[in-house]
């Protein structure tokens, strides 16, 4: 199991993961964080950004959409909490698909904890 503890976020059960640990890169390490959510009965998987892949940021890299993928099929949500602004200054691609996601339920990017709380479930 990744370096982590359950919080409740508005009656969400969200497994929160500490900077240090493995990079959310593919597929595989996406179904490894997957994998401790049940375990812990946590219906959101919140990541710091220094744990997600450069290439998750760099759409046609494939990565973002191969991770999501995997999180919504589970039926777990993920959520990205960190500062995101040089990824997006650099591709209207990322900035369009951040203010899609943000506008859903099952990937959300938010600066800080403190946003993470102050969404509604």
């Amino acid at each position: 199991m990744t370096a982590s503890h359950l919080e409740a976020v508005h009656g969400v059960s969200v497994l929160m993961c500490d900077r240090d640990g493995s990079k959310l890169s593919d597929g595989q390490s996406a179904l490894d964080l997957i994998g401790d959510a049940p375990g812990c009965r946590a219906d959101m998987v919140a990541v710091p950004v220094e744990r997600v892949a450069d290439d998750f940021f760099a759409l046609r890299s494939g990565v973002a959409g191969e991770v999501v993928q995997k999180f919504v099929n589970h039926r777990i949500r993920l959520a990205v909490i960190g500062d995101i602004t040089a990824h997006v200054a650099g591709s209207d691609a990322l900035r369009d698909f951040v203010r899609e996601a943000n506008r859903g339920k099952h990937l959300w990017f938010v600066p800080d904890r403190a946003e993470l709380e102050e969404r509604p479930a």
